[in-house]
């Protein structure tokens, strides 16, 4: 033993690089393969609780292991809410194809063209849904690539999302010719659309309702380091880096707080009083960047969830008086 360590004490600084260096090869391994598990879904598995939700062996396990992230099925269509539905294929980029339901209405006001939020699917979103058709809106609910019945196993956290935006706006507006369309997304469905609509200028919306936007990727994957009660700093820059690497993408430029300067369209935005996910600051500075006719909404003590399912009454005569009113100036 003595031996041992008066070889390492002549070798010192030899000993201490290998360990800053074993360090350095490990955090970085643990970052890539927490950023695969962050964008590439999984079969057979059970979701990963929510971080406020774990024991602190649990948050052991996943920091080592990385999250269990299922592909997100649809369990439910809009029959199971006693609504007609016709499903729709849309050719998107990279040879996804995108399944939607349409919802008609009749005597519609608009249509809602609706995207879910990260690890979701359409029939999320049924609940909204219904709530809009009983307002007087057709809606058309989507899959994202890597969701529901959609093809693809993963997301780019709203990046190549948004491309799925432009392709169900050309074909809704190619399918329903002389219906109106508003834009409703959750989070990531939220980033999605403010990327679409600031990298193709023929996407114009009678309005939007955006809820719970993230204002940065790198802000959103600190939060969730945070939830853990991990330093988001220098993890959240490595998953970031690492997910930049395998995506293809620059993960530091996905910012809808920038693309937030190019949409002139009407938009209402919603956010949780209590979202841990989406600081307040970080939706405000969204929704100050925000170029034309808008309005802010919080939620009470709502967190980064259904607003509906916390606040029905509430969300209903916001989004109620919100899109009845733009959507009078226009006609």
């Amino acid at each position: 033993m003595i031996s041992c360590l008066r070889w390492i004490w002549s070798r010192r600084k030899r000993v201490a690089l290998s360990v800053v260096l074993l360090a350095f090869v490990l955090v970085n391994a643990l970052a890539y393969m927490h950023a695969r598990a962050m964008t590439h879904f999984q079969a057979g598995v059970s979701r990963t609780a929510d971080p406020e939700s774990l024991t602190i062996l649990q948050k052991a396990r996943v920091l080592l292991t990385g999250v269990d992230n299922p592909r997100p099925e649809n369990h439910a269509t809009p029959e199971s809410l006693g609504l007609p539905f016709a499903i729709h294929k849309v050719q998107s980029d990279g040879g996804i194809t995108l399944e939607a339901w349409h919802v008609p209405r009749e005597g519609a006001k608009a249509l809602v063209l609706m995207f879910h939020g990260y690890a979701a699917c359409k029939a999320n979103l049924l609940g909204e849904a219904s709530a809009l058709h009983e307002l007087g809106y057709a809606v058309l609910l989507v899959d994202f690539r890597g969701a529901g019945g959609s093809s693809g196993s993963q997301t780019s956290l709203g990046v190549e999302e948004a491309e799925d935006v432009r392709q169900v706006w050309d074909n809704a507006r190619l399918t329903w010719r002389n219906q109106r369309v508003v834009l409703y997304g959750q989070s990531m469905g939220s980033a999605a659309i403010l990327r679409a609509l600031s990298l193709h200028e023929e996407i114009q919306p009678a309005a939007c309702v955006l809820e719970c936007p993230f204002d940065k990727l790198r802000s959103t994957v600190a939060n969730r380091f945070t939830a853990m009660g991990l330093p988001a700093f220098p993890g959240a820059n490595l998953l970031l880096f690492w997910g930049s690497v395998q995506m293809g993408f620059n993960g530091y430029r996905h910012n809808p707080v920038e693309y937030a300067t190019a949409v002139r369209c009407p938009v209402l935005l919603l956010h949780g009083g209590n979202d841990t996910r989406v600081l307040p600051e970080q939706a405000q500075a969204i929704f100050q960047n925000l170029a034309g006719d808008k309005e802010y909404k919080v939620f009470g003590a709502a967190g980064h969830e259904s607003y509906l399912a916390a606040y029905a009454d509430e969300w209903k005569q916001s989004i109620s008086t919100f899109l009845s009113s733009r959507l009078a100036m226009r006609e």
